[in-house]
């Protein structure tokens, strides 16, 4: 199957900062990280979108 491409968005400052590929089955839950922002300098909550 193919796979999609999608991007974690920081949940404070609400940039783009990461891309990662997902399969193309839907699911109910999305994608949360902790990840570093370089907008906020920190690490923050980074959620999928699409």
């Amino acid at each position: 199957m193919a796979q999609k491409k999608a991007s974690l968005a920081c949940s404070e400052c609400g940039s783009r900062n990461y891309s990662i590929k997902v399969s193309s089955n839907p699911r109910l839950t999305r994608l949360e990280v902790n990840k570093y922002c370089k907008r906020c300098k920190k690490y923050t909550q980074h959620k999928e979108t699409r």
